[in-house]
C-alpha cells in the first residue's frame, strides 16, 4: 500500500463546538486533507479477492482486555469473541437466527428439551472435531456455579446438558421456555474444545489467535479449518484498541487502519468529503440507557424516576447527540422484537409534571451525580445534553466523567446513576441479561416480583398470542416504575478505506457487519495492493 502524507491532526471538540453552533460541518472538510487535494479509491468490484491484511480500529478496552469467550464486556472483547469463536446459533444481519455450529436446533412439543444436530465436519482451529462432549464441557464451564459466566443468568432454566449421539446434543430444561434458542443464539456463548485454555484460546471462528497485548492490540491468522467454504478471504486480521475518537479518527485518515468502528456522528458529513472513505450505516436496536439504581435514594422513590424521565427532550438528544442518526426511545429496548408494545403512550418531556412529581417526593431541587465515560460515541454527549434539560426541571446534574477501564471497573452495577450500552436483543434475552434479580448486568437493582412472574410465565408459554400478552404487561410495568432511561435507539456509524469491500448494514448493532470480518476483502488501494 503506497503512503501518503498525515492529515493535519482532527480535534473533535472543534468538530462537535462548530456543529452546535449551526456552522456545515462539511466546510471544515480541507483540515482533513492538509497536504492537498485527494483521490478516490476504487471501490472493488467482482468476486472477492483472497490474501491480505486487514487492520481494524475497535473503540474502548483496556488492562481487562481478554480472550475468554465467556466474559466479553468492551468492544474489543467482542471483537475478538466474534472472530475467535462461534456459538451453536446467532443473529445474522437482518437480526434472524441463523446456525453456525449446530446445523439444526428443534424443541420438544412442550419446550422442555432442545435438541441440537451438529455440523457435519466441524473443527477446531486445531484440526479435531467438534464433538457432542466439547458442548456439554462448554455448557458445563459457562455455567459453573462457582465462576459462572456472562451468559450463565439466561440460562437459569438450563438442567442438564447430555450428548445422545454422534453429532446430538439434549438441552433438558427444568421448565419451558419457548425461546431457548434465541438465548443460545448469542455471541457470548462460543463453543470450546473440552480442554479449553483461555491461555491457548481455541475455537471454531474463522480466524486463530495469533498475537495479544491487553488494552493494546491483538492479531490473528486465517483458519484453514473454517467450515465455511472459502472463508476467510483474509491472510491476517488486526483489532487496535483505541480510547481516544480523535485519535482513531486519524487513524482511518492516514491509513495506518484500513476501518474503524463507532464514528462519532457530527464527524459522519466530513468523512463523507473524503474520496477516499466509506461511511457505512445501520439501523439497530442499540441502545445508550441512563442508569438508575431503584435500591438506592433518591432513585428508590419512583416519583424521581418518573420525574428524570419527563426531563428528557428525546427528539433534541437523537438530533443534538446523534445528528439526527437514530430513532426515539420510549423507555423500553428490544424494538425489532414482535411483542415490542407501540401502543404504549410515547413519553415526551413534561417540566411542569417533573417539577410537581419532585416536590411531592420532597425533592424539589435536586442534586445528583451522573457517571459518565466514552463507552459508545455519544455517551459522553447524551450525559451533557441530559444535564442541560434537567436545570429547566431544578435538578442539578454533576457529571463525574471516568475512563473506559474504571467505569467498567469495580464499581461497574454500583453506580448510582450511570449510563451503559446495548446492543440489539429481542425482549426476553435482555430481560436475562439485565433486568432480573439475578441478571448479569443488573445496572438498575431491579428486583419486581410481579415483574419476574410476568416474565417467567411468558418464558415458559408456547402460545404466541398468549407471550405477547404477558410481555406486554412487563413492559408497562418497565415503563411505570422502571430504572432505566431509553431515550433512543441509536444507529451503528462505522468508517472504512474505499478498497475494503464486503462489510455491509448489520441491525444487531454490533461494529463493522458485527465485526464478522471473516466475508471482508481488499482490493486494490492507491495503485498498490491492500
Amino acid at each position: 500500500m503506497e503512503a501518503r502524507c498525515k492529515p493535519t491532526n482532527v480535534s473533535r471538540r472543534r468538530f462537535l463546538t462548530t456543529a452546535l453552533a449551526g456552522a456545515a460541518l462539511a466546510g471544515t472538510a480541507p483540515l482533513l486533507a492538509a497536504c492537498g487535494p485527494t483521490v478516490a479509491a476504487a471501490v472493488p468490484s467482482g468476486p472477492p479477492k483472497r490474501g491480505g491484511a486487514l487492520r481494524v480500529g475497535v473503540t474502548g478496552g483496556g488492562a481487562s482486555d481478554t480472550l475468554d469467550p465467556h466474559i466479553p464486556a468492551t468492544n474489543p472483547d467482542i471483537a475478538r469473541v466474534l472472530n475467535l469463536y462461534e456459538p451453536l446459533l446467532m443473529r445474522d444481519h437482518d437480526y434472524r437466527l441463523q446456525m453456525l455450529v449446530a446445523e439444526s436446533l428443534k424443541s420438544s412439543p412442550d419446550a422442555r428439551t432442545w435438541t441440537a444436530v451438529l455440523r457435519s465436519g466441524i473443527r477446531f482451529h486445531d484440526g479435531r472435531p467438534v464433538t457432542p462432549a466439547d458442548v456439554v464441557a462448554t455448557f458445563r464451564r459457562i455455567t459453573d456455579p462457582k465462576a459462572p459466566k456472562s451468559g450463565a443468568a439466561g440460562l437459569t432454566m438450563l438442567g442438564e446438558v447430555v450428548a445422545t449421539g454422534d453429532r446430538t446434543v439434549e438441552f433438558r430444561l427444568t421448565t419451558p421456555n419457548s425461546g431457548f434458542d434465541d438465548l443460545l443464539g448469542q455471541y457470548s456463548l462460543g463453543i470450546v474444545p473440552a480442554d479449553f485454555d483461555v491461555k491457548r484460546p481455541i475455537g471454531t471462528g474463522p480466524f486463530k489467535a495469533d498475537t495479544f497485548t491487553a488494552g493494546l492490540q491483538s492479531t490473528f491468522v486465517r483458519n484453514e479449518h473454517y467450515w465455511r467454504p472459502g472463508e476467510p478471504y483474509l491472510d491476517r486480521l488486526s483489532l487496535i484498541n483505541f480510547s481516544d475518537d480523535d485519535a482513531r479518527i486519524n487513524a482511518l485518515l492516514s491509513s495506518q487502519v484500513d476501518a474503524i468502528d463507532q464514528v462519532p456522528v457530527a464527524l459522519v458529513d466530513v468523512l463523507r468529503s473524503d474520496p477516499r472513505v466509506q461511511v457505512l450505516r445501520s439501523e439497530t436496536g442499540t441502545w445508550l440507557p441512563f442508569t438508575m439504581r431503584v435500591d438506592r435514594p433518591p432513585f428508590n422513590d419512583v416519583r424521581v424516576r418518573q420525574a428524570l424521565r419527563l426531563v428528557v427532550d428525546r427528539e433534541q438528544m437523537i438530533n443534538q447527540v446523534l445528528s439526527g442518526q437514530g430513532r426515539v426511545g420510549n423507555d423500553l429496548y428490544a424494538p425489532f422484537d414482535p411483542a415490542y408494545d407501540r401502543q404504549l403512550p410515547q413519553r415526551k418531556q413534561n417540566i411542569a409534571e417533573a417539577k410537581r412529581l419532585l416536590a411531592e417526593a420532597g425533592k424539589p431541587n435536586l442534586d445528583i451525580e451522573l457517571v459518565t465515560a466514552p463507552i459508545q460515541a455519544g455517551a459522553v454527549e447524551a450525559a451533557q445534553v441530559f444535564q442541560q434539560q434537567a436545570k429547566a426541571a431544578g435538578v442539578n446534574v454533576r457529571i463525574r466523567k471516568v475512563d473506559t477501564t474504571t467505569f467498567y471497573g469495580e464499581n461497574y452495577l454500583s453506580w448510582d446513576f450511570a449510563q451503559d450500552f446495548w446492543y440489539t436483543r429481542n425482549y426476553l434475552p435482555q430481560v436475562a441479561a439485565g433486568a432480573l434479580p439475578k441478571a448479569p448486568y443488573n445496572e438498575t437493582h431491579w428486583n419486581d416480583p410481579e415483574f419476574t412472574d410476568l416474565v417467567t410465565r411468558a418464558s415458559e408459554t408456547m402460545d404466541a398470542k398468549e407471550r405477547t400478552d404477558l410481555i406486554h404487561r412487563a413492559q408497562r410495568i418497565e415503563y411505570e416504575r422502571g430504572g432505566l432511561i431509553v431515550w433512543g435507539f441509536v444507529d451503528q456509524v462505522d468508517a472504512y478505506q474505499s478498497y475494503v469491500a464486503g462489510l455491509v448494514p448489520d441491525r444487531t448493532g454490533i461494529s463493522l457487519s458485527g465485526y464478522q470480518f471473516r466475508q471482508v476483502w481488499l482490493g486494490t488501494a492507491e495503485g498498490g495492493t491492500a
